[in-house]
């Protein structure tokens, strides 16, 4: 749904360039391994059609979606890609799986089931991936089973199967002894099908080690610009830029209380500035200044930016508003109608998640239904 940004309280800017160039910087890093691309998840907030668009002219042709509602869009706008399905195949979705030329990641001997009866009433062998459970107790086959699997003509016959993959459970601290023994239990488990190409990386498993991404690496959320290693500087550029329109300026006196549940109260004369963007449109009330219940006071509550000033939140993030400290901005720089920057190139993305308790990838894929989306580069 396009939004007229006139009518809009918040606005996203989407940088294709910035993906583009943060996509290419994992490919460089995984080769000669080839590099796929997760766009899930609606491209991660992003929508998956510009998404798919750019990375596929920037030299992409595998991409992994987690539902066949999502890998049919991707077909629309890359006609030639691999498109790989998470989740699996669902009862009644298989004509989708074949209309769309979806590849189904199986992990389950029903999943197995219905893609064979596919195969049977294709009259050949139907391409898949085999996910294999090496310890994260999620998806896919244990490795007892996968053998079971594997050692199965009459199963084995009926499947092309054109990736084994396997998924990290702690990839994003590095050095980490379970991912360590993920990947040896995936080497060796795989061996029982050799020549398939293999696939175990997610973003923060390729950056960490080269050896974890085998034969093509999956990276999701560092396209997005957002970070995948915990303690690490993220190198990936700003992709998107959430920015909330000012709907009221307004002068409270000190001692007064601000915002629902009274639990600010205002150490000095203070001018906030209420912008129209709230927990409704993904920007989270855990990230209120003054904390909510079940947290305490955070330690780094979230900030935003206008023209080069640092504002700090004021009282509880609400559905549809949030407020910020303009004091120190002279009244003639700020009014109604301008846009304060949330996240972006500015304030980083992961800072907002971090003092949310949360993660970048979460406000990626939480961004609302209500900003004007605008595109920018990869013309």
């Amino acid at each position: 749904m396009s939004i007229d940004p006139d009518l809009a309280g918040g606005r996203l800017t989407i940088d294709l360039n910035a993906l583009i160039e943060n996509w290419s910087k994992m490919r460089d890093h995984a080769f000669p391994a080839d590099c796929g691309a997760v766009v899930k998840a609606n491209g991660y907030g992003c929508e998956v059609e510009p998404v798919v668009k750019a990375l596929s002219r920037a030299g992409c042709r595998v991409f992994f979606v987690a539902l066949p509602t999502e890998g049919l869009r991707v077909r629309s706008v890359a006609p030639e890609a691999t498109i790989f399905v998470l989740n699996g195949v669902f009862d009644n979705s298989q004509q989708a799986f074949l209309d769309g030329d979806l590849t189904p990641v199986l992990g389950t001997v029903e999943n197995v089931r219905r893609w064979i009866a596919v195969a049977h009433q294709q009259g050949k062998a139907m391409p898949c991936a085999l996910h294999i459970d090496s310890g994260m107790n999620r998806l896919g086959f244990q490795a007892g089973d996968f053998e079971t699997l594997v050692h199965d003509a009459n199963v084995m016959g009926q499947l092309d199967v054109k990736l084994l993959m396997t998924h990290f459970a702690c990839a994003d601290d590095i050095g980490h002894p379970k991912t360590i023994a993920q990947r040896e239990l995936f080497d060796k488990t795989t061996r029982l099908l050799p020549g398939v190409p293999r696939s175990a990386a997610n973003s923060a498993g390729t950056w960490q080690d080269k050896a974890n991404i085998f034969d093509l690496a999956r990276p999701g959320t560092v396209i997005y610009g957002a970070e995948a290693l915990n303690d690490v500087p993220n190198p990936m550029l700003p992709v998107v830029t959430l920015e909330g329109r000012i709907i009221q300026i307004r002068n409270s006196p000190k001692g007064e209380q601000v915002g629902y549940g009274a639990t600010q109260t205002l150490q000095r004369d203070t001018r906030i500035a209420y912008v129209s963007v709230g927990y409704a449109d993904g920007y989270q009330r855990a990230s209120s200044n003054t904390g909510v219940p079940l947290r305490s006071v955070i330690e780094k509550p979230s900030q935003a930016a206008f023209k080069g000033h640092y504002l700090s939140g004021i009282g509880r993030i609400s559905m549809d508003m949030c407020g910020f400290d303009v004091t120190d901005i002279p009244p003639e720089e700020i009014a109604e109608g301008d846009w304060i920057e949330l996240f972006g190139p500015t304030i980083p993305l992961d800072e907002v998640a971090a003092a949310a308790g949360t993660i970048g990838y979460e406000l990626l894929v939480g961004m609302g239904q209500r900003y004007a989306r605008t595109y920018i580069g990869a013309e």
